[in-house]
């Protein structure tokens, strides 16, 4: 009864949700694919293992200072929503104007940040070999860093107002052309020189330049179709909105710059186990990201559809996008879950034929198995919560749960018991079903207190 109760609650919500949520969701895949098309065209060299590590050491390092700069942008989602809910576009267009600017000032200070992180890397022990193809690789995607910031505040900008095909479009074009700029500068085609490894850096470079001109153009043709009045918004930043961006972005950018720099330690700390393990690590770590895209892409659109529910003053419906979220997420990494008890070696195949590595990233997806399901509630916990505008409440436990509990529990069975890389991956686990469970919990805390306002405030208003 309870069952066919609930489904029928969530039944009205399911189909808006999901034409805003699918194509969210392939544009998250779009994006975890290009990283995946990274480490499949750098695995095809002669040795396999120390490229494939050297991708997984750079791009680990740099998303833990670039993540902090997106995150920044999350902002726009209860900023935007918001203001589209309440049927205010011009507020929507000073979100995005004023984004723009935040993204242009603090580009060159991350850039920054990523040079200042080769000392630690050269000091961590990792073999040679790999180093020396992971700081190349490193100094070359920095130089994404603008277009990358950019593209994530048109990108939200674009979501909070519904248009979310655009963004499909952009990446999934985007990843033809990386896969075209991988070939041709790994391997020395169209007359450009074999640069090996580094070469998959700058094809990195010119898809996310792509993928930010595509959303710019989209936003000025869309403007000049409907005439949305995006062309008369004030061109000057406004240091207020900028700050409120900065207030909300603040704690989301925190929590996951410190979630990946949970994973840019321990791909550290597996580095020292020499390439294989830090090769199987890349692989599941991939396989893991590119599943847990969906529950991200479901979590986005839970962040807009809670968010102009709020917006409207209607806290019923914003209640029942946050729960039709959290139920279409779990229903995923349910399969996902299974997919990686069943099939994990055929899935490992995909990267790279080396026996070895196959053997050791089969065992981190079985572990990675356990933690699908709670990967995808918190994931969407967290959007749902963004679009209430609480960006802080996942930043303290997720943050606090993954430094305090996961890592220094997978330090130990990995060093101490012996585990190698699993213990890493056990520890982590370990955490991501405590931070599933409890975001689960401050949702479903959250969702009560703004329902009842609202239903307390009726009476009182309706006495009037």
């Amino acid at each position: 009864m309870l069952k066919r109760l609930f489904l029928r609650y969530i039944a009205e919500e399911a189909r808006p949700m999901l034409r805003l949520a699918v194509p969210i969701v392939v544009a998250e895949l779009g994006w975890m694919t290009m990283g995946i098309v990274d480490t499949m065209m750098v695995g095809r060299q002669a040795n396999s293992s120390v490229a494939i590590g050297a991708v997984s050491l750079g791009s680990i390092v740099y998303y833990v200072v670039a993540i902090f700069g997106t995150g920044l942008m999350l902002g726009l989602d209860t900023l935007v929503s918001h203001s589209y809910g309440a049927g205010d576009l011009e507020d929507a267009h000073r979100s995005l104007v004023n984004g723009v600017y935040l993204s242009l000032g603090i580009a060159p200070a991350l850039m920054m940040l990523v040079r200042l992180c080769e000392p630690i890397l050269r000091s961590l022990g990792i073999e040679q070999a790999v180093l020396s193809q992971a700081i190349p690789y490193l100094r070359a995607i920095n130089w994404s860093t603008l277009p990358l910031l950019l593209y994530f505040a048109c990108r939200r900008y674009l979501q909070g107002i519904n248009l979310s095909k655009p963004v499909m479009f952009s990446l999934i074009s985007a990843n033809l052309v990386n896969l075209v700029a991988n070939w041709a500068l790994i391997y020395g085609h169209l007359g450009f020189r074999a640069m090996g490894t580094v070469g998959s850096g700058w094809s990195t470079c010119v898809g996310r330049t792509y993928m930010a001109a595509v959303l710019f153009a989209y936003c000025a043709y869309y403007d000049w179709r409907y005439k949305t009045g995006l062309r008369d918004a004030s061109r000057w930043p406004h240091l207020p909105r900028v700050w409120r961006l900065v207030t909300l972005g603040f704690p989301a950018a925190t929590q996951m710059g410190l979630e990946v720099g949970v994973f840019a330690v321990a791909t550290s700390l597996i580095g020292r186990l020499g390439a294989v393990p830090l090769a199987s690590h890349q692989i599941a770590l991939n396989t893991a990201s590119f599943t847990y895209m969906v529950p991200l892409g479901i979590g986005s659109a839970a962040a807009v559809r809670v968010g102009q529910a709020l917006g409207r003053h209607d806290p019923h419906a914003a209640s029942r996008a946050g729960w039709t979220a959290l139920a279409l997420g779990a229903g995923f990494m349910t399969c996902t879950a299974i997919a990686f008890w069943t099939l994990p070696r055929y899935i490992v195949r995909i990267y790279t034929p080396d026996p070895a590595v196959i053997r050791a990233a089969s065992a981190l997806l079985f572990v990675a198995a356990f933690f699908q399901l709670f990967d995808g509630l918190q994931a969407v916990a967290t959007g749902a919560l963004r679009g209430a505008g609480d960006t802080r409440t996942p930043m303290i436990w997720s943050s606090s749960i993954y430094w305090f509990v996961g890592l220094p529990v997978g330090a130990y069975l990995c060093f101490r018991v012996g585990w190698g890389a699993a213990g890493l991956w056990t520890g982590l686990c370990v955490a991501l079903i405590l931070v599933g469970c409890t975001l689960l919990y401050f949702w479903r805390r959250r969702e009560r207190a703004f329902t009842a306002s609202h239903i307390s405030a009726a009476p009182a208003s309706s006495s009037h």
